[in-house]
């Protein structure tokens, strides 16, 4: 049968993770607010939307070893499909595929890679499925169910209640940032930027938006940080090359001005946390 991918709530919200992800490590800044506002409006409690994408994620991260509670689960989870306002549904989708496809500017957003994306795609068809109840088609059903019972038997990375409460329950763009940055960079990226760089982008993005005097005092200690990682590597180093180069990383970090904070500002940090980290693998 077919399936729908814009319309398929749990492939939707892993394809947000990915571009919010891209969006971070990028440093684009604006995009990622604006992505996390369509996400905060459209996934907000109060929604069919919303509704759905729990039982979604239910099927889709839970793991089970008894078959038992599998053939429970799926009685729970028809049941609960069959429980939402089909209409307000699809027009909430809808709202978000169109704040998809008008506000990101992201033309590469539908065709992003996602590695679960056949069990996605069951538990779709088989929700779309039981909402029909008598009119469903018993056997395509079958084989759905089958298949979602392969996935909850499947054995994933654990997840304690309390990670999983504070998934769902994220209800303010900054803590949905964090969730997705230690969810998502360190797997995508790995080692391309240096825990300093990750960092310096983390307080960018959840302090740039109101707690000004937090994201000031970060970076304030920063500076102060790197001037001493300067002053330690000069009083060992006896290379006259090197020391000269100490001198004008230690002129540009001097040279920051920590109260305008903007985009410039922070590329200027990354730029010289990248100085700092080459002065010290040549001095090793």
């Amino acid at each position: 049968m077919k399936h729908n991918k814009k319309r398929n709530v749990g492939l939707i919200y892993e394809l947000f993770l990915k571009h919010m992800s891209d969006c971070l490590v990028e440093g684009r800044v604006k995009d990622l607010k604006k992505a996390t506002k369509i996400m905060e409006k459209r996934f907000a409690k109060n929604t069919e939307l919303y509704r759905e994408f729990r039982l979604f994620n239910a099927l889709a991260q839970s793991t089970v070893t008894n078959t038992h509670i599998v053939a429970s689960i799926l009685t729970e989870a028809k049941a609960a499909a069959r429980n939402y306002d089909i209409k307000k549904l699809n027009s909430e989708k809808s709202r978000l595929i169109h704040d998809i496809n008008h506000k990101l500017g992201d033309s590469k957003f539908f065709y992003r890679s996602i590695p679960n994306y056949r069990d996605l795609a069951t538990i779709q068809l088989a929700i779309n499925e039981w909402r029909k109840e008598s009119s469903c088609d018993i056997q395509s059903l079958v084989e759905y169910e089958k298949q979602i019972v392969d996935c909850l038997l499947k054995e994933k990375k654990e997840v304690s209640l309390s990670e999983e409460k504070a998934r769902l329950n994220a209800s303010d763009s900054n803590k949905l940032v964090l969730q997705i940055m230690t969810e998502k960079m360190n797997d995508r990226y790995g080692d391309e930027l240096s825990l300093d760089e990750k960092e310096i982008i983390k307080n960018y993005v959840l302090y740039s938006n109101g707690n000004h005097k937090l994201l000031k005092e970060y970076l304030r200690k920063k500076k102060g940080h790197a001037v001493k990682i300067l002053e330690n590597f000069e009083s060992i180093e006896d290379n006259d090359f090197l020391i000269k180069k100490v001198d004008t990383v230690r002129k540009r970090i001097n040279s920051l001005n920590t109260n305008k904070i903007n985009d410039k500002t922070i590329v200027k940090f990354l730029t010289l946390t990248k100085l700092i980290n080459e002065i010290k693998k040549t001095g090793e």
